[in-house]
């Protein structure tokens, strides 16, 4: 079968790729300490998540949920674009060391607010701190690769690396769900999870000892702007980007569609963690296990995607795939979902996980080869902060409309509209005038944006 080839193709290229690139040592050692970094944020976004819908001392709401994603993702959104204006002037090896060591502290700070069962608000401003330092090392981690690989494999090295510290987090996600779900409920078992987060981050800053600390960059020898003309620089720039955007109107019309899937995403994602925790009848432990199954499904249906979209997207062409997983969406999400059962719900959950990964890697495509090279970075800044403001704002219209136990037909029903609209409106778009689709353009997945 061609799409089995396909498949085993990809597989090979993959891993001939990753010996290639293993063969640097200072990447072998920039991978250790992403790899470590990613863990621990996994563990870490567990927890909050554990902490804030599980643990018995917090009456859980939808609106709290909102709040948690809130801390969790519009950092990335709001310093994501100026991270790379201090990075240019300090030494990014000294990045990744200072930044995973003040993530030890911040965490353990964390965990000690946890056991001292503050108020909420308090633990939200622990829990930005940990991830507005975040934004700092995985923009270090980024920008250091072109000093560890040659030229000649640096765009492997953009994708592959990426995706093992998305790996990494989903693994550290997994390990926080191992070490809670034995435990006693309870703020000791949260805390627990936060301090085996900070071990990690811990061991993520020394392995960054292991590399020079000239190795990473900058080149003190540019000179560089005053750090204030930067800053302006770089706002007038997403500007410039924003306005590029407007006049490539097939990169914009994708975006909007990725905008409003994962908006749908968001809703249903906050869903599933009110069912987890209060229809479903498994208690806090019972809830936790349930939320983790949900994850991993809809896991499968990202690496899903991952495979079978060059294959799709060969045969319908990008806009056509983008309408194809909407279309499945709309018609399998309302069928599996409006029972609030675990077992369609988990259907529900792969189903959505395929339909906004495949549409957001031929998103990420369209955009590539849409937009001039002298405006991509900035476009695919704007890109981020769109993507991750929908997922927000997704979980803010969720807490309106979700009752306490999270059995929510309007919201299933309103999320089925926008599937359905996305999938007519980029219909639309494949077959208007003066829109050819590229159906053989090769459509690879490009670097995940990061959540």
């Amino acid at each position: 079968m061609p799409f089995r080839r396909v498949c085993e193709a990809e597989r090979m290229a993959v891993v001939r790729d990753l010996r290639v690139l293993l063969r640097f040592p200072g990447f072998r050692r920039l991978l250790t300490v992403r790899l470590l970094s990613q863990s621990a944020d996994g563990v870490f976004q567990v927890a909050l998540a554990a902490y804030v819908v599980f643990s018995p001392e917090q009456e859980t709401s939808p609106a709290a949920i909102a709040s948690a994603m809130a801390v969790l993702l519009l950092p990335y959104s709001l310093l994501g674009p100026f991270a790379g204006v201090l990075l240019d002037r300090w030494q990014r090896r000294q990045v990744l060391l200072y930044g995973n060591l003040l993530r030890v502290v911040l965490a353990l700070g964390t965990a000690a607010l946890v056991l001292a069962s503050v108020p909420l608000w308090l633990f939200y401003l622990a829990a930005l701190s940990v991830t507005a330092v975040n934004r700092f090392v995985l923009a270090g981690l980024s920008a250091s690769l072109p000093r560890v690989v040659d030229g000649e494999r640096l765009v492997m090295a953009n994708s592959l690396s990426p995706t093992a510290g998305t790996l990494a987090a989903t693994a550290g996600g997994g390990l926080a769900f191992l070490v809670r779900i034995p435990a006693p409920e309870g703020a000791a078992s949260d805390a627990t999870v936060v301090v085996v987060g900070a071990v990690l981050y811990l061991l993520g800053a020394l392995a960054s000892l292991r590399m020079d600390r000239e190795l990473l960059g900058p080149d003190p020898s540019v000179s560089r702007p005053h750090l204030a003309t930067a800053v302006v620089d770089t706002a007038r720039g997403l500007v410039a980007g924003l306005r590029h955007l407007a006049r490539r109107r097939r990169a914009a019309q994708s975006l909007a569609s990725m905008a409003l899937l994962r908006f749908c995403y968001g809703a249903l994602t906050v869903m599933v963690l009110m069912l987890c925790r209060y229809a479903w009848n498994g208690g806090a432990v019972g809830g936790m296990a349930l939320l983790g199954v949900a994850v991993a499904v809809s896991g499968l249906g990202f690496f899903a995607a991952a495979v079978l979209t060059p294959w799709a997207a060969q045969r319908a062409g990008r806009f056509g795939w983008i309408a194809v997983c909407a279309a499945g969406a709309a018609v399998l999400v309302p069928s599996l979902a409006l029972s609030f059962a675990p077992l369609p719900i988990l259907g529900a959950a792969f189903v959505v996980g395929l339909a906004t990964q495949g549409a957001k890697i031929a998103t990420d495509t369209v955009v590539q080869s849409s937009v001039d090279d002298e405006y991509r970075g900035r476009v695919f800044s704007l890109y981020d902060m769109l993507f991750n403001v929908a997922f927000v704002g997704a979980a803010g219209v969720a807490a309106l409309m979700l009752p306490p136990d999270g059995r929510s037909a309007a919201l299933v029903l309103t999320v089925t509209a926008l599937y359905a609209t996305v999938a007519v409106a980029v219909f639309h778009v494949k077959h208007g005038d003066g829109h050819r689709d590229g159906r053989g353009d090769a459509v690879t997945p490009a670097r995940p944006t990061t959540s």
